[in-house]
């Protein structure tokens, strides 16, 4: 009697953990098909991750945006990017300079008034690896004009603490403001060749030469 007894109680506790095994097993199973489990519920990593990628590609958008004539984008490794516009640069202290230099059209003697170039692009908040000595003179600035020319500025050309000629960003030429089509100009007074006077200036890009020397992109 006794051992038929166990044997029953043996068999019933088998019988329970098969069940119990079953029961683990389904919502991985349901999981599959979208009906519970693991696999439908939300990874919070997922979550997450999607939620920078959505943002990223909103800014990305952003970004792209097509400029109006007379708009300047601010941006690359900056804290605050942002766009500015040729009123926008009217409306800020400004200062002059006489130059000379020469042309493809020969040589040019004008006065300009604007907007130092540091003073623009200080309110975006350049971002140098300040654990490097002189960090920010590893920096560089892109200057993107007018079919899509280009010239690139160490920022030690432009910054006051380290050099004595002040770049502009131009509102005007010998007392004529420019208008939106031809946009701000960059003045470079130290240069002899208007090479990097930019016309009708689009963009500034902010960055640092490590990555490139370091062979790190």
């Amino acid at each position: 009697m006794e051992r038929r007894r166990n044997l029953r109680r043996a068999g019933l506790a088998l019988a329970a953990g098969a069940l119990f095994l079953a029961g683990c097993g389904t919502p991985a199973a349901e999981g599959k098909d979208g009906k519970g489990g693991k696999d439908a519920k939300a990874d919070p990593a997922a979550s997450v991750s999607a939620s920078v990628n959505a943002s990223a590609g909103a800014s990305a958008n952003a970004s792209a945006a097509p400029l109006k004539p007379g708009e300047v984008r601010v941006g690359g490794a900056v804290g605050k990017p942002y766009t500015l516009t040729l009123a926008d640069l009217r409306k800020l202290p400004q200062s002059s300079a006489p130059v000379k230099f020469t042309s493809a059209k020969g040589d040019q003697e004008h006065t300009y008034a604007g907007v130092p170039l540091y003073e623009v692009l200080k309110t975006a908040e350049p971002r140098f690896d300040q654990t490097k000595k002189n960090g920010q003179l590893r920096g560089v600035v892109a200057a993107t004009g007018g079919g899509d020319y280009r010239a690139v500025f160490a920022w030690a050309e432009l910054d006051p603490g380290f050099a004595k000629s002040q770049i502009l960003l131009a509102v005007s030429e010998d007392g004529v403001p420019f208008d939106d089509a031809a946009g701000p100009r960059l003045v470079v007074p130290q240069d002899t060749k208007g090479g990097r006077y930019v016309s009708e200036l689009n963009q500034l890009w902010v960055g640092d030469v490590d990555p490139v020397v370091d062979g790190t992109k």
